[in-house]
């Protein structure tokens, strides 16, 4: 039997280097360019990011997501997930390290699903980092819900043409390609009749109308964009993982990135902790430190325990999709770990602005940062109702009702099954008396 909750010494060494390594070379850029990591390298950027890249090569952590085939490790989840606890305190970790989301999930899927020619074309630069991508899925009449789905491609000659408008396609405004989910069969479900694309952003026809912001940055000048695709020409072999295999290639895609949320999410919820008690032994008010209050002890014990819940949890849904290597298999969990996230994150950030009292309230501390960003958490790769109703679904799977009206633990029942199975003792026992 193997059970143990601690890590093996050489990849631990490896984890306490890159816990050093981003606190004292990363997050300084964070400072620097905290909303640049998806615009283009300048001169600039390069010079201080590519030694950094370096390192993390020599160190055997770039890319670890992927097998070594691709230029990764091939450490599998359980040990991404200890490795992006770390890299979620910082918003450029994730790109000096090779994994910045959402690269990642769609570096994956081609690799899983692309042509030799598709991965040499798109792949290499991916995991390089010196192109980005966008995954181009959601609509706006329809959000998350496929089934409501209208952007078509429909073939012609040698030729797909994709019309129709995608909505929330991310980094599309600094992406190289897209990766474009459309309807190409209208005689069979969404599920089956829709398929991907991979199409250069400066393919004609690809037009975007608005780049939409988050709460605090300017109209228009978000990373969230509203395109219309009017008569967009790709070539036959743009199709990705084949004609109708959209939701094979999506659910590869989702469930990777799901769960990666949930890792980076763990260090930022630790990162939150960590300033709520630094600031409550620091603080003194009303005759004593914060960290003598009983309501501050009450929120360091509840983020400390639902941190350390969340933590477990996805340490384990990481530990199954490396045991059964297929997503589809796990997918119960991953949707758990995807529900509880925003709210753990949520909770925390919010107890530390709390004990930061109006300071925590300022653009001068990252709290109302974490919680929104547990808002957009919430409902990125899916809203979290949805995904309550699928946890609820495979729960259901593992039950069937009981043969009659009343349920199995019905006591009078079983009290009277008790009776049943020993009743030679009992009539024993009274014929003693």
């Amino acid at each position: 039997m193997g059970w143990d909750f601690e890590t093996e010494p050489g990849y631990q060494k490896k984890l306490d280097w890159a816990d050093e390594f981003v606190r004292e070379e990363v997050e300084p850029l964070d400072q620097l360019w905290g909303h640049e990591t998806f615009l283009p390298r300048d001169d600039t950027k390069r010079r201080i990011l590519e030694p950094l890249k370096a390192e993390v090569k020599r160190q055997g952590l770039w890319a670890t997501h992927l097998g070594p085939e691709l230029g990764g490790q091939g450490y599998g989840q359980l040990k991404l997930a200890l490795l992006n606890e770390i890299l979620g305190r910082s918003p450029w970790a994730s790109h000096v390290f090779g994994c910045q989301a959402p690269d990642t999930g769609n570096a994956e899927i081609i690799a899983h699903y692309g042509t030799t020619e598709q991965k040499e074309r798109y792949l290499q630069p991916l995991l390089d980092g010196e192109m980005f991508s966008s995954y181009s899925m959601t609509e706006p009449q329809a959000g998350a819900d496929p089934t409501r789905f209208t952007c078509r491609a429909v073939k012609d000659g040698d030729e797909w043409v994709i019309d129709g408008w995608k909505y929330f396609s991310s980094n599309a405004k600094v992406a190289s390609f897209l990766i474009v989910m459309a309807v190409t069969d209208t005689e069979v479900s969404r599920y089956e009749g829709m398929s991907m694309f991979l199409v250069p952003t400066d393919t004609p026809g690809i037009k975007i109308e608005r780049n939409v912001g988050l709460y605090g940055e300017a109209m228009n000048e978000g990373f969230h964009a509203l395109i219309h695709y009017d008569g967009v020409r790709v070539p036959a072999d743009a199709l990705l993982g084949g004609e109708g295999q959209a939701f094979a290639v999506a659910q590869t895609r989702l469930g990777g990135g799901r769960i990666h949320h949930a890792m980076r999410t763990i260090g930022l919820a630790q990162k939150a902790l960590d300033m709520m008690c630094e600031r409550a032994l620091s603080r003194e008010t009303q005759g004593s430190r914060l960290a003598d209050k009983q309501f501050v002890q009450g929120y360091i014990a509840d983020s400390y325990a639902q941190l350390t819940q969340f933590r477990l949890f996805v340490l384990y849904t990481a530990w199954e999709i490396d045991k059964y290597n297929d997503y589809r298999k796990v997918r119960k969990d991953i949707a758990t770990a995807k529900v509880v996230m925003p709210t753990v994150l949520h909770d925390i950030a919010w107890r530390a602005m709390q004990v930061h009292g109006a300071l925590g309230t300022t653009n001068e501390m990252p709290f109302f940062q974490m919680i929104h960003g547990a808002g957009v958490m919430g409902l990125a790769d899916g809203p979290t109702e949805v995904h309550k109703v699928t946890v609820a679904k495979q729960v259901l799977r593992g039950y069937k009702p009981s043969g009659d009206q009343w349920p199995t633990e019905w006591i009078p029942r079983k009290a009277e099954a008790a009776k049943a199975k020993f009743a030679e003792y009992l009539e024993h026992e009274v014929g003693n008396l």
